[in-house]
């Protein structure tokens, strides 16, 4: 026979005190400081001879808060968001809430019957990284009173807060590096053409090469995929050696690796001598010696502490005005491009 489950009202008979001063005791929203040394005292031990456990979810329905944030992710396979999400969990617990993640398809397909889960759940607020959400559930969530802050990944919808990174200027940073190294058949392998990184990556990096009076000399697309990456460096570097780029930018790290070894294993060629390549994110790996990749490191941390405190107001103050931060990055300079060696 199964142990029948101990309830507040057992610990508050045995405490002789009523049931609300039992919530107020185990309470982490500020009704704790009501209650006496004395009666906590009594509370705790009352506790601890019955084997108590305070219900979350119950006490969740009495407050009307889970204190839970549903956290939305596509992928992990990237390094850079399995860092992102390890960071935005421990973020939110130093606030008083926990993460309930779930892991959505890249595009809006199939992630209608996902989000009505999600709602059951009675989450307070939402975090989506690497996820398009739709406007019929930008709609939802709004029409629920469910703070959503998308983080690293943008939209073009009024209702929605952002942080991001500022990528135009990032990557235009590169641009300009690149070709005042002497560069001048510069290229692109560019990611998931409908995210909102890859476009402002890509329209920063055309303007970089603009101002300075280059045009792009080539252009692929690896969608953020280890494989497709690799399958873009052969588009673009299996050619003959005139028609061949002296430099390409990868429109992340995760996609840059799987390039580097394409062409230093697959295609014979040298990094920097014959190809730089500069990747954007600096994930660990990038600082490998194997690698010693030139990227734009994010602000990850920066980024992560501006979204988790911007979802934490619109929960507790109610404020609905959307509001998007841009946080700047920095070039890293490493081996994988000529001008470091000179």
């Amino acid at each position: 026979m199964s142990k029948k489950r101990v309830s507040s009202l057992d610990v508050a008979r045995l405490a002789g005190v009523s049931q609300s001063a039992v919530s107020r005791v185990f309470s982490k929203i500020g009704t704790a400081s009501t209650v006496s040394t004395e009666m906590r005292k009594r509370v705790m031990e009352a506790a601890e001879q019955l084997g108590y456990r305070p219900n979350a979810l119950a006490r969740a329905v009495f407050i009307g808060k889970s204190r839970i944030v549903a956290v939305l992710f596509s992928y992990l396979d990237n390094p850079f968001y399995a860092d992102a999400l390890e960071r935005i969990c421990s973020e939110l617990q130093s606030n008083g809430y926990h993460a309930l993640v779930f892991m959505m398809p890249e595009t809006t397909q199939g992630i209608d019957e996902v989000m009505e889960e999600i709602l059951q759940y009675q989450v307070d607020g939402m975090i989506t990284a690497s996820v398009e959400l739709s406007s019929t559930i930008c709609q939802r969530c709004h029409d629920a009173g469910i703070p959503v802050v998308m983080f690293i990944r943008t939209q073009d919808d009024p209702r929605l807060s952002a942080v991001t990174a500022d990528n135009v200027a990032g990557a235009r940073n590169v641009a300009q590096f690149l070709v005042r190294s002497g560069l001048n058949r510069i290229s692109l392998i560019a990611g998931w053409e409908q995210a909102s990184t890859n476009r402002d990556r890509e329209i920063g990096f055309s303007a970089g090469l603009s101002e300075l009076g280059v045009a792009l000399h080539s252009r692929a697309v690896g969608h953020f995929d280890r494989l497709k990456a690799a399958e873009a460096a052969r588009t673009l570097f299996d050619v003959d050696a005139k028609r061949r780029p002296d430099a390409v930018f990868v429109a992340n790290d995760y996609m840059a690796i799987s390039v580097m070894d394409t062409l230093r294993y697959e295609l014979k060629l040298r990094i920097p001598e014959d190809v730089s390549v500069v990747g954007y994110d600096d994930i660990g790996l990038a600082s490998f010696p194997t690698y010693n990749l030139t990227t734009v490191s994010q602000p990850l941390a920066s980024m992560v502490t501006a979204t988790v405190q911007m979802l934490v107001t619109k929960i507790e103050t109610r404020d609905t005005d959307p509001e998007h931060i841009s946080i700047g990055g920095k070039l890293i300079i490493r081996g994988s491009t000529r001008a470091s060696r000179n």
